[in-house]
Formats: structure tokens, C-alpha cells, sequence
């Protein structure tokens, strides 16, 4: 489910992908429903795309996400994540993923998934896991060709006429008129 949801950078929120057009994507906001189209420029990320530094691995958004309703029980997040000081919201993100890095996981990372969860969970997103798609084309790899020899080129001689005279000093041409 989270292969459709987007952020864009410099739009508050979270976005439902809608549709693709040419060189644009057409995304309804999960606050107000209104739809809107995103160009190439907007800087646009899916959440399946995003994970949380850890001591061990990063773990995926989507993870983080399911652990955060388990402990809230598919409700809004019982901290105010605007309120909240850094200490409080460390805390709070760290009894539910407590080998979180603390030098790496800002408190502003933390006030943002807070935010992020509230917004799904009152769009009625409880499914976190990121879905692969049935019929997608399982890719193969590329077989990449040796380069041919190329065959070797002539020397061209050109006259100091045509090229020009070259002069002493500094070692440039220069065309007679």
C-alpha cells in the first residue's frame, strides 16, 4: 500500500498516486481529496522508498510503521509531535524501535512520522506493507557485448599550408587572410 503513497518535497502532507500522464503524475491529497498534477521537477518520494537509520540495518518505513500501530493500536499517535521536546519524542520513537540511531534520527525525522502515521491512519491506511506487483516482468540481467576492435585509422598529413603557420613563441596557429 505504501508504493502509492507520496511526499513531495515543498507541499505539505501525503499523496495518493491517481494516474501517470506524460511527464507528470496526477496525485490526490489524502487531507481534502483534491487532486493536482506533479511534474518531473517536483521532487516526489514513495514511502515504500524511505526506511529509518538503525544500529543494525535501516529499517523500512514500512516496518517502522507497523511496529507504531501495534503499539498505538491502529489510533492517532498519542504524542503531539509538535509540542513534544526533542528528549520526549526520542523516547517515544525509541519504545518501538529501540536500537534506532540517535545521531542519525533527528527529532524533525520523528515529528515527520508522527505526522506521516496520523495523516494515514485518518485516511483509513492500517496496511503498511509495501505490495509487489503480480504481473510485473521479472527482469534479466544484461549481457554486455565485448567492443569490437576498431580498425586502425589513417594517419591524415595536411600541409602547413592548410593548417596554417605555427608561430615560435607560443605554439599556435595562425591562418594567413
Amino acid at each position: 500500500m505504501l508504493k502509492n503513497i507520496l511526499a513531495i518535497t515543498g507541499k505539505p502532507g501525503l499523496y495518493k498516486l491517481v494516474s501517470r500522464g506524460n511527464n507528470m503524475l496526477i496525485v490526490e491529497a489524502l487531507q481534502d481529496g483534491k487532486r493536482m498534477p506533479t511534474y518531473a521537477r517536483d521532487k516526489i518520494v514513495s514511502l515504500a522508498d524511505v526506511s529509518m537509520f538503525t544500529m543494525d540495518d535501516d529499517m523500512p518505513l514500512s516496518e517502522v510503521l507497523t511496529k507504531m500501530a501495534a503499539k498505538e493500536n491502529n489510533q492517532p499517535a498519542q504524542i503531539d509531535a509538535k509540542k513534544a521536546d526533542n528528549e520526549a519524542l526520542r523516547t517515544y520513537f525509541a519504545s518501538f524501535v529501540p536500537n534506532f540511531d540517535r545521531d542519525r534520527v533527528y527529532p524533525s525525522d520523528i515529528r515527520k512520522l508522527v505526522a506521516w502515521y496520523n495523516l494515514l491512519i485518518q485516511a483509513g491506511i492500517t496496511d503498511f506493507s509495501v505490495e509487489e506487483e503480480e504481473n510485473a516482468p521479472v527482469e534479466q540481467p544484461v549481457k554486455m557485448e565485448e567492443p569490437k576492435k576498431a580498425a586502425p585509422q589513417k594517419q591524415v598529413k595536411t600541409s602547413q599550408k592548410a593548417a596554417g603557420k605555427t608561430s615560435a613563441k607560443t605554439g599556435v596557429g595562425a591562418k594567413k587572410g
